[in-house]
């Protein structure tokens, strides 16, 4: 069957009117980001932020329409709405998310309802770089080992990398207005990654953000888990303190390496977690120290214990420490995690030992 085209998906929504003018969404100008890739459709259709309330019946009939061509497996439409700063502020204008943004949305910050999963744990770092990802996936095989039901939700809309790191790939596949969640080493996973083109970027903006992460979050059939990680995008901006407002989670785990400049990252983003209540589990440090496998001997490339030090500071468990060694960046990128592949080996030692700390603390 031939996918849907992004020319055949504008002209369906010129189908669809605004009730309050006089055209419709195409040719108003409504619609933006268009994203369609293997029959998968992704847009935001802006509006004014006043009008949010009455709006959410012109979102339903352009995803209905959209969802009527043939070749379309699923349509994400979200509202988003750009206001201006009062004039006597002098600010740039602001975008902000609009009160409605689809099935799963609300203008409040209450916590998103997932039934079926008993924890959400994020885990999340200050800075990139850090090998957060690799963490969050060596974690996940590590718990799954244990004996939890483990799923990883990829929150990094920008920078997905979770697809490579469980070596999935294709698209997953929708039954009826839910998504099925893609297996990878006994790992239920959703990642913006399945649905959008690899060498493409990403050009949306935080509403868009936003509303894509609650609806991989809301119109994804999750099953029964005990646990959720979701691999945070780096950082402390609005899509970080949007999740930690609207999911609910229950705990964090910081991931950060023994530099200076990476530990002043993770203070912030342990101290947002604590500015919305939501407690830190506790940090880990990776690539902690280099053992050379050919003389043996061991180098503390970016320093050694500072993780471990912040912790203590700030009041937080330090949980572990994970070493910087070839096998952890070979199995990362094969889609192999090294728990998985070789779990005796001392790379995932240090993984299940964290993952026991973290299956206490649930």
């Amino acid at each position: 069957m031939a996918r849907v085209s992004e020319d055949e998906v504008l002209e369906a929504l010129r189908q669809v009117g605004d009730p309050a003018q006089t055209g419709n969404v195409v040719d108003l100008d409504m619609i933006s980001g268009l994203a369609v890739r293997d029959g998968n459709v992704a847009f935001s259709i802006e509006i004014e932020p006043e009008r949010a309330p009455e709006m959410e019946s012109l979102r339903q009939a352009c995803e209905q329409v959209v969802a009527g061509l043939p070749g379309t497996l699923s349509v994400t439409a979200i509202l988003t709405a750009e206001r201006a700063a009062p004039a006597q502020t002098q600010q740039p204008q602001q975008t902000q998310q609009a009160p409605h943004i689809g099935r799963h949305g609300s203008g409040g910050m209450q916590k998103m309802d997932l039934p079926g999963i008993k924890a959400v744990v994020a885990v999340a770092s200050g800075k990139g770089g850090v090998g957060k990802s690799t963490v969050t996936a060596n974690l996940a095989v590590a718990l799954s080992r244990l004996g939890l039901s483990v799923g990883i939700l990829d929150a990094d809309i920008y920078g997905p990398s979770m697809p490579r790191m469980l070596g999935i790939s294709g698209q997953p596949r929708s039954n009826g207005d839910k998504l099925e969640t893609m297996q990878g080493h006994g790992i239920s996973c959703m990642s913006i990654g399945f649905l959008v083109d690899p060498d493409q970027p990403t050009i949306w903006r935080g509403p868009m953000v936003m509303g894509a992460l609650e609806q991989l979050l809301g119109d994804v059939n999750w099953g029964e888990l005990d646990l959720l990680l979701v691999d945070m995008p780096p950082g402390t901006g609005d899509a970080q303190l949007t999740m930690a407002q609207r999911v609910p989670l229950k705990g964090a785990i910081i991931v950060s390496t023994p530099q200076d400049v990476a530990l002043i990252d993770a203070r912030k983003g342990l101290n947002m977690f604590r500015h919305t209540e939501v407690p830190v589990m506790g940090m880990v440090e990776n690539m902690s120290y280099f053992h050379c496998p050919s003389c043996g001997e061991r180098a503390d490339v970016f320093g050694h214990g500072g993780a471990r030090d912040t912790a203590e500071e700030l009041g937080c468990d330090f949980l572990g420490e994970i070493p910087l060694h070839i096998s952890l960046r070979e199995t990362s990128d094969s889609g192999t995690p090294i728990v998985a592949t070789m779990p005796e080996s001392d790379e995932a030692q240090a993984f299940i030992a964290i993952a026991e700390q973290v299956k206490a603390r649930l």
